[in-house]
Protein backbone atom coordinates (compact mmCIF):
# COMPACT_ATOMS: atom_id res chain seq x y z
CA UNK A 1 0.00 0.00 0.00
CA UNK A 2 1.26 3.79 -0.94
CA UNK A 3 1.47 6.20 1.88
CA UNK A 4 1.40 9.80 1.47
CA UNK A 5 4.72 10.63 2.44
CA UNK A 6 4.91 12.18 6.51
CA UNK A 7 7.37 13.64 8.11
CA UNK A 8 7.45 11.83 11.56
CA UNK A 9 10.23 13.52 13.23
CA UNK A 10 7.58 15.85 15.45
CA UNK A 11 4.16 14.45 16.06
CA UNK A 12 1.44 16.20 17.87
CA UNK A 13 0.42 13.74 20.38
CA UNK A 14 -3.58 13.50 21.87
CA UNK A 15 -3.36 11.05 24.92
CA UNK A 16 -7.26 11.23 25.59
CA UNK A 17 -8.87 11.13 29.06
CA UNK A 18 -8.45 7.51 29.52
CA UNK A 19 -4.74 7.00 28.69
CA UNK A 20 -4.60 10.38 31.48
CA UNK A 21 -6.05 8.44 34.08
CA UNK A 22 -7.41 4.40 34.37
CA UNK A 23 -5.05 3.40 31.34
CA UNK A 24 -2.01 5.63 32.70
CA UNK A 25 0.24 2.59 32.13
CA UNK A 26 -0.83 3.03 28.56
CA UNK A 27 0.62 6.51 27.94
CA UNK A 28 3.99 6.30 30.08
CA UNK A 29 4.74 2.90 28.43
CA UNK A 30 4.04 4.61 24.98
CA UNK A 31 6.13 7.73 25.49
CA UNK A 32 8.73 5.35 26.34
CA UNK A 33 8.42 3.31 23.12
CA UNK A 34 8.23 6.30 21.32
CA UNK A 35 11.49 7.85 22.24
CA UNK A 36 13.37 4.32 21.77
CA UNK A 37 12.11 4.54 18.68
CA UNK A 38 13.51 8.29 17.84
CA UNK A 39 9.85 9.70 17.54
CA UNK A 40 9.86 13.15 19.12
CA UNK A 41 5.68 13.07 20.58
CA UNK A 42 4.13 16.55 21.59
CA UNK A 43 1.09 16.58 23.06
CA UNK A 44 -1.27 18.64 22.31
CA UNK A 45 -1.48 21.82 24.79
CA UNK A 46 -4.39 22.27 27.08
CA UNK A 47 -6.20 19.18 24.75
CA UNK A 48 -10.05 18.41 26.02
CA UNK A 49 -12.00 14.88 25.79
CA UNK A 50 -12.35 14.01 22.35
CA UNK A 51 -16.28 13.96 22.78
CA UNK A 52 -16.68 9.88 23.06
CA UNK A 53 -18.82 8.17 25.86
CA UNK A 54 -21.83 10.44 27.39
CA UNK A 55 -21.00 13.64 25.58
CA UNK A 56 -21.93 11.88 22.38
CA UNK A 57 -24.86 10.12 23.77
CA UNK A 58 -26.43 13.45 25.27
CA UNK A 59 -25.33 16.31 22.72
CA UNK A 60 -23.80 14.96 19.32
CA UNK A 61 -23.45 18.44 18.17
CA UNK A 62 -21.22 19.38 21.59
CA UNK A 63 -19.37 15.87 21.33
CA UNK A 64 -18.65 17.48 17.33
CA UNK A 65 -17.30 20.79 19.05
CA UNK A 66 -15.11 19.32 21.78
CA UNK A 67 -13.56 16.97 18.89
CA UNK A 68 -13.30 20.22 16.66
CA UNK A 69 -11.36 22.38 19.49
CA UNK A 70 -9.05 19.73 19.86
CA UNK A 71 -8.13 19.97 15.78
CA UNK A 72 -8.08 23.41 16.23
CA UNK A 73 -5.12 23.34 18.64
CA UNK A 74 -2.97 20.89 16.63
CA UNK A 75 0.08 22.47 14.48
CA UNK A 76 -1.29 21.85 10.53
CA UNK A 77 2.56 21.54 10.06
CA UNK A 78 2.86 18.42 12.22
CA UNK A 79 0.61 15.15 11.51
CA UNK A 80 -1.66 14.15 14.91
CA UNK A 81 -1.18 11.17 16.34
CA UNK A 82 -3.90 9.16 18.62
CA UNK A 83 -3.50 6.16 20.95
CA UNK A 84 -6.95 5.39 21.65
CA UNK A 85 -9.75 4.20 18.68
CA UNK A 86 -12.68 5.84 20.08
CA UNK A 87 -10.28 9.33 19.77
CA UNK A 88 -9.06 8.59 16.50
CA UNK A 89 -12.80 7.88 15.27
CA UNK A 90 -14.28 10.92 16.88
CA UNK A 91 -11.42 13.37 15.82
CA UNK A 92 -11.20 11.88 12.22
CA UNK A 93 -15.26 11.74 11.29
CA UNK A 94 -15.23 15.69 13.06
CA UNK A 95 -12.30 16.72 10.29
CA UNK A 96 -14.19 15.14 7.91
CA UNK A 97 -17.31 17.18 8.26
CA UNK A 98 -15.67 20.41 8.42
CA UNK A 99 -14.21 19.23 4.82
CA UNK A 100 -17.50 18.04 3.65
CA UNK A 101 -19.07 21.66 5.25
CA UNK A 102 -17.34 24.88 4.32
CA UNK A 103 -19.96 26.61 6.77
CA UNK A 104 -19.26 24.42 9.58
CA UNK A 105 -15.41 25.21 9.25
CA UNK A 106 -16.22 28.87 9.33
CA UNK A 107 -18.67 28.73 12.37
CA UNK A 108 -16.07 26.54 14.44
CA UNK A 109 -13.07 28.83 13.60
CA UNK A 110 -14.92 31.45 14.54
CA UNK A 111 -16.02 29.93 17.78
CA UNK A 112 -12.45 28.65 19.19
CA UNK A 113 -10.71 31.89 17.03
CA UNK A 114 -8.34 29.58 15.34
CA UNK A 115 -7.59 28.06 11.77
CA UNK A 116 -8.33 23.96 11.35
CA UNK A 117 -6.13 22.65 9.05
CA UNK A 118 -8.19 20.15 6.20
CA UNK A 119 -5.60 18.51 5.63
CA UNK A 120 -4.03 17.38 8.99
CA UNK A 121 -3.66 14.17 9.08
CA UNK A 122 -4.48 12.58 11.63
CA UNK A 123 -2.74 8.70 12.32
CA UNK A 124 -2.89 5.98 15.04
CA UNK A 125 0.02 4.99 16.84
CA UNK A 126 -0.24 1.89 14.52
CA UNK A 127 0.03 3.48 11.17
CA UNK A 128 3.18 5.36 13.00
CA UNK A 129 4.98 1.86 13.27
CA UNK A 130 4.04 0.83 9.77
CA UNK A 131 5.44 3.59 8.10
CA UNK A 132 8.45 3.56 10.49
CA UNK A 133 8.81 -0.21 9.11
CA UNK A 134 10.45 -3.42 10.04
CA UNK A 135 13.81 -2.65 9.98
CA UNK A 136 13.58 0.62 12.45
CA UNK A 137 11.67 -1.85 14.95
CA UNK A 138 13.77 -4.50 14.32
CA UNK A 139 17.18 -2.96 14.94
CA UNK A 140 15.45 -1.56 18.56
CA UNK A 141 14.63 -4.79 19.70
CA UNK A 142 16.18 -5.59 22.71
CA UNK A 143 13.96 -8.00 24.42
CA UNK A 144 13.11 -10.98 22.11
CA UNK A 145 9.61 -11.59 22.82
CA UNK A 146 10.69 -15.27 22.85
CA UNK A 147 7.39 -17.05 21.67
CA UNK A 148 4.97 -15.06 23.76
CA UNK A 149 1.85 -16.64 22.85
CA UNK A 150 -0.92 -13.89 22.39
CA UNK A 151 -4.12 -12.80 20.95
CA UNK A 152 -4.41 -9.70 18.86
CA UNK A 153 -7.71 -8.21 20.53
CA UNK A 154 -8.68 -4.55 18.35
CA UNK A 155 -12.24 -4.30 19.83
CA UNK A 156 -14.73 -3.39 17.14
CA UNK A 157 -13.92 0.36 16.60
CA UNK A 158 -10.12 0.37 15.24
CA UNK A 159 -12.01 -2.28 12.62
CA UNK A 160 -13.07 -0.01 9.77
CA UNK A 161 -15.99 1.88 11.59
CA UNK A 162 -18.71 2.17 9.03
CA UNK A 163 -18.73 6.22 9.06
CA UNK A 164 -15.24 6.18 8.40
CA UNK A 165 -15.28 2.77 5.69
CA UNK A 166 -12.60 4.91 2.99
CA UNK A 167 -10.06 5.39 5.72
CA UNK A 168 -7.25 3.38 6.13
CA UNK A 169 -7.10 1.07 9.17
CA UNK A 170 -4.41 -1.09 10.68
CA UNK A 171 -6.17 -3.61 12.80
CA UNK A 172 -3.77 -6.46 11.35
CA UNK A 173 -0.62 -4.68 12.40
CA UNK A 174 -1.04 -5.01 16.29
CA UNK A 175 -0.29 -8.83 15.67
CA UNK A 176 2.37 -8.21 12.26
CA UNK A 177 4.24 -5.86 14.82
CA UNK A 178 4.79 -8.36 18.04
CA UNK A 179 5.26 -10.92 15.34
CA UNK A 180 8.54 -9.13 14.15
CA UNK A 181 9.52 -8.79 18.04
CA UNK A 182 9.51 -12.71 18.72
CA UNK A 183 5.20 -13.08 19.95
CA UNK A 184 3.21 -15.92 18.27
CA UNK A 185 -0.03 -14.60 17.64
CA UNK A 186 -3.15 -16.54 17.64
CA UNK A 187 -5.99 -15.14 15.50
CA UNK A 188 -8.74 -18.16 15.84
CA UNK A 189 -9.79 -16.02 18.83
CA UNK A 190 -12.56 -13.00 19.23
CA UNK A 191 -10.03 -10.55 18.10
CA UNK A 192 -12.69 -8.05 17.01
CA UNK A 193 -16.12 -8.63 19.32
CA UNK A 194 -16.90 -5.95 20.86
CA UNK A 195 -15.91 -6.17 24.53
CA UNK A 196 -19.17 -3.62 26.03
CA UNK A 197 -17.32 -0.67 25.50
CA UNK A 198 -18.99 2.12 27.72
CA UNK A 199 -21.91 0.09 28.35
CA UNK A 200 -19.60 -1.19 31.45
CA UNK A 201 -20.60 1.62 33.45
CA UNK A 202 -24.54 1.10 33.72
CA UNK A 203 -24.73 -2.38 32.23
CA UNK A 204 -22.05 -4.76 33.90
CA UNK A 205 -24.59 -7.65 33.45
CA UNK A 206 -24.70 -6.80 29.75
CA UNK A 207 -21.06 -6.60 29.69
CA UNK A 208 -19.62 -9.51 31.86
CA UNK A 209 -20.86 -12.42 29.33
CA UNK A 210 -19.23 -10.84 26.20
CA UNK A 211 -16.15 -10.16 28.11
CA UNK A 212 -16.09 -13.88 29.59
CA UNK A 213 -16.68 -14.96 25.22
CA UNK A 214 -13.63 -12.90 24.61
CA UNK A 215 -11.42 -14.41 27.37
CA UNK A 216 -12.91 -18.12 26.64
CA UNK A 217 -12.21 -17.78 22.64
CA UNK A 218 -8.49 -16.81 24.02
CA UNK A 219 -8.18 -20.18 26.51
CA UNK A 220 -9.29 -22.22 24.06
CA UNK A 221 -6.26 -21.42 21.35
CA UNK A 222 -3.46 -22.12 24.03
CA UNK A 223 -3.20 -18.21 24.59
CA UNK A 224 -0.66 -17.32 27.49
CA UNK A 225 -2.42 -13.62 27.26
CA UNK A 226 -4.30 -10.61 25.42
CA UNK A 227 -2.75 -7.40 24.08
CA UNK A 228 -4.93 -4.67 23.13
CA UNK A 229 -5.32 -1.40 21.04
CA UNK A 230 -7.72 -0.10 23.18
CA UNK A 231 -7.49 1.02 26.91
CA UNK A 232 -10.83 0.66 27.31
CA UNK A 233 -11.02 -2.86 26.04
CA UNK A 234 -7.92 -3.66 28.27
CA UNK A 235 -10.18 -2.08 31.17
CA UNK A 236 -13.55 -3.75 30.38
CA UNK A 237 -11.34 -7.17 30.22
CA UNK A 238 -9.80 -6.85 33.18
CA UNK A 239 -12.54 -5.62 35.37
CA UNK A 240 -15.64 -7.72 33.96
CA UNK A 241 -14.42 -10.64 33.56
CA UNK A 242 -15.08 -13.49 35.54
CA UNK A 243 -14.08 -16.71 33.45
CA UNK A 244 -11.83 -18.94 34.94
CA UNK A 245 -8.63 -19.17 34.23
CA UNK A 246 -8.23 -15.23 34.05
CA UNK A 247 -5.79 -13.96 31.47
CA UNK A 248 -3.12 -11.32 31.62
CA UNK A 249 -4.51 -8.51 29.23
CA UNK A 250 -1.53 -6.32 28.33
CA UNK A 251 -1.61 -2.74 26.40
CA UNK A 252 0.15 -2.75 23.10
CA UNK A 253 2.86 -0.07 24.31
CA UNK A 254 3.70 -1.90 26.91
CA UNK A 255 4.71 -5.19 25.54
CA UNK A 256 6.14 -2.84 22.18
CA UNK A 257 8.26 -0.54 25.29
CA UNK A 258 9.34 -4.17 26.83
CA UNK A 259 10.79 -5.58 23.56
CA UNK A 260 12.34 -2.37 23.16
CA UNK A 261 14.35 -2.33 26.36
CA UNK A 262 12.34 -0.09 28.43
CA UNK A 263 13.43 -0.69 32.40
CA UNK A 264 10.74 0.81 34.37
CA UNK A 265 8.05 -1.64 33.26
CA UNK A 266 7.66 -2.39 37.01
CA UNK A 267 5.00 0.36 37.45
CA UNK A 268 2.72 -0.46 34.78
CA UNK A 269 1.76 -3.99 35.79
CA UNK A 270 1.22 -3.40 39.27
CA UNK A 271 -1.85 -1.19 38.00
CA UNK A 272 -2.82 -4.59 35.91
CA UNK A 273 -5.35 -6.30 37.94
CA UNK A 274 -4.43 -9.81 36.97
CA UNK A 275 -0.35 -10.00 37.89
CA UNK A 276 1.42 -10.51 34.28
CA UNK A 277 4.52 -10.77 35.81
CA UNK A 278 4.67 -14.54 36.67
CA UNK A 279 4.05 -15.02 32.90
CA UNK A 280 6.64 -11.92 31.70
CA UNK A 281 9.26 -13.82 34.37
CA UNK A 282 8.04 -17.52 33.24
CA UNK A 283 9.29 -16.21 29.50
CA UNK A 284 12.46 -14.22 30.55
CA UNK A 285 11.24 -10.65 29.63
CA UNK A 286 11.48 -9.58 32.83
CA UNK A 287 13.69 -10.50 36.14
Amino acid sequence: MRHRSLDLTDLSYFPGCSLESSARESNISLMEAAGILGLNLIELEDWNCCGSSSANILDKELAFSLAVRNLSLAPAHRPLMVMCPRCLYHLREAHQRLVREPETLRAQERRWGRPISLDLPIIHFLEVLVRLGPARLKEGLVRDLNGLKFVPYYGCTLFRPPALRQGTYYQGELGNVLTMLGGVPLTQALTHRCCGSFLSAARADVVTPLVNEILASAVAVGAECLVTSCAMCQLNLEIRCTWEPRLPVFHFSEILALALGAKDYEGWFTRHLVDPRPLLAARNLIA
